[in-house]
This record gives structure tokens, C-alpha cells and sequence, in this order.
């Protein structure tokens, strides 16, 4: 491939307009950040999924889903993070906890919920601090 068709792929990936998602997560962190939080990962993935967002507040580690909508036509965003996902991510969690020998740390879940719509350059932050409690067979959380 010749350098010049090269960069103008890059240019044109570059340009393209992020997911809403990806965008929501992006501003979720800055959200954090400004709150200070030190974030140490994003989009962190394994075999059983991806935790958005993780995070240092203090001497706990966060683990924050963030959920991002253009409306609330369909619920509110926090909503979507039902028992099922709930449990998922205390599973991605402890495995985390475990691959960075943190299990001793206090940890807790955070819900950022983002909505976004078309319209406006700005989204609205809600953050939900320990917004649920370990699920499942994974409960080891202080």
C-alpha cells in the first residue's frame, strides 16, 4: 500500500464520527476525572466482557458501567444495568481484582449514566455512587 493511500485511510477513520457509546464512556472518564478520580483503565476486556471504566477514588477501586442513550424514550439509561449485567460485572471484577493482586483494596460499582442527545454538544451526567452491591457467587467485596 502506497504511504499517500495510507494516510488518507487514516485521515478518513480519524474523521469519522465516534459511536455514541464510545462517546458517552469518553465523557463519563472526564466526568470522573474532574470529580478526582484517577482512572486507571478503560474498555478493560477478558473472555467474559469489558468493564468500561476503572477507577481509584481514594484507596477504592470503581469499577463504573456506563450507559449511554440519546433519550429516555426507552428508560433511563441506569436502568439497562439489570441483575443479569450486575452479576457479569462482579465476575469481570474479581478478576480484575485478582490478575492485579488488588483483592485486599475496598471496591465498589458505579453507575454513570449519559444521556445524549443528537441536538446538543453536551450530554447530561448522572453518576450513581455503589449504585449495587456484588451479585452472584462473587460477594468478596469490602
Amino acid at each position: 500500500m502506497s504511504t499517500w493511500r495510507w494516510v488518507a485511510m487514516w485521515v478518513r477513520r480519524l474523521s469519522l464520527p465516534q459511536p455514541l457509546g464510545k462517546r458517552g464512556e469518553v465523557a463519563a472518564a472526564r466526568f470522573l476525572q474532574r470529580l478526582g478520580y484517577l482512572i486507571v483503565a478503560r474498555g478493560e476486556r477478558d473472555m467474559l466482557g469489558e468493564l468500561d471504566v476503572i477507577a481509584i477514588d481514594h484507596r477504592t477501586v470503581v469499577f463504573v458501567e456506563v450507559k449511554t442513550r440519546k433519550s429516555h424514550d426507552a428508560g433511563h439509561p441506569a436502568e439497562a444495568v439489570g441483575e443479569a449485567k450486575q452479576r457479569r460485572l462482579t465476575r469481570l471484577a474479581l478478576g480484575y481484582l485478582k490478575r492485579h493482586d488488588l483483592l485486599e483494596h475496598q471496591a465498589r460499582f458505579d453507575v454513570v449514566a449519559v444521556t445524549w442527545p443528537s441536538t446538543k454538544k453536551r450530554p447530561t451526567i448522572e453518576h450513581y455512587i455503589n449504585a449495587f452491591a456484588p451479585t452472584g457467587q462473587h460477594q468478596m467485596f469490602g
